[in-house]
């Protein structure tokens, strides 16, 4: 459904830039390309949203090309198709901590937003589309069994004691909802996915609000906790290759993006020790400089 609404609204922006006229696929060349790419940029999209563009289109071009209904020539490199580094979405692990001990009994809203975030963050950042379509029957001898929406790999994970905390917390025996956690209250298809995104929606101003009672910079929102997992894993010297498949990329790479703002840190103070060690005070009345 998401793949969907992303590939819809790739066609839009290029129908729009074409007036509304069809376009074949023997069109698609550099000029063409870089006059959108030209065209998305004077419209103000930042470099990550255009290249999301580009990408979408590629690929369905690539895709064309493969069932021969064009000749490949490769218009899209030109292009920036790449992903930016974004700003820094994780928040450290004493927030964490600041998290479990908030006493939220006054408002069940808020106490069921943080509940789903520390269960995303101790379910090594589990997305929330996926929190939102756990079901009871995806529990086998104390393992989580999914499959991640945005990738389709299969992932296991080992539910802890805390975790378990949650699950029977807002999923007590009784309740007859075939769901894990109480977000989604249909099976059925696009319903259920119109639900997700309004829980979506609702789940992140709720976060905002939790930022406030804490103080925080910058707001917490639904990618915060899969990022904060993945930057208290770095911080305590995990490989990058478990990291990676703990979270279920596809590629290591992704994984470097999540962590770069991290590696920067880890460079700075690297250099800060240098500089200190390299640069001591220095006594101008030594003879030397006489």
């Amino acid at each position: 459904m998401g793949t969907a609404r992303n590939y819809r609204q790739a066609y839009h922006s290029l129908s729009t830039f074409r007036g509304g006229k069809d376009l074949s696929f023997h069109q698609f060349d550099d000029q063409l390309i870089e006059a959108y790419n030209a065209y998305l940029v004077k419209r103000g999209l930042v470099r990550n949203t255009i290249s999301f563009y580009m990408r979408i289109l590629r690929s369905v071009y690539n895709k064309a090309a493969e069932k021969c209904f064009v000749k490949q020539t490769y218009p899209f490199r030109n292009v920036y198709t790449g992903i930016d580094n974004t700003r820094k979405r994780a928040v450290d692990e004493d927030v964490i901590s600041l998290l479990c001990k908030l006493n939220l009994q006054y408002s069940p809203p808020l106490q069921l937003a943080r509940d789903l975030f520390l269960f995303s963050y101790a379910t090594r950042g589990m997305a929330f589309i996926d929190m939102a379509y756990l079901r009871k029957k995806d529990i086998h001898d104390g393992v989580l069994n999914y499959t991640r929406h945005k990738t389709g790999q299969l992932m296991q994970v080992r539910i802890e004691a805390d975790v378990q905390q949650l699950i029977d917390r807002y999923a007590p025996s009784g309740r007859k909802s075939p769901f894990l956690l109480p977000i989604l209250k249909t099976e059925r298809e696009p319903e259920c996915y119109a639900q997700y995104k309004v829980a979506l929606n609702y789940y992140n101003r709720l976060l905002k609000r939790l930022s406030e009672l804490l103080g925080l910079e910058s707001g917490l929102s639904s990618y915060t906790s899969r990022h904060s997992w993945a930057t208290a894993a770095r911080n305590h010297n995990i490989p990058l290759n478990v990291i990676s498949a703990g979270m279920g990329h596809s590629s290591e790479q992704t994984t470097r993006i999540y962590l770069a703002t991290l590696e920067n840190n880890v460079i700075d103070d690297a250099n800060q020790s240098l500089i200190d060690n390299i640069f001591q005070p220095i006594d101008i009345s030594d003879k030397q400089f006489e």
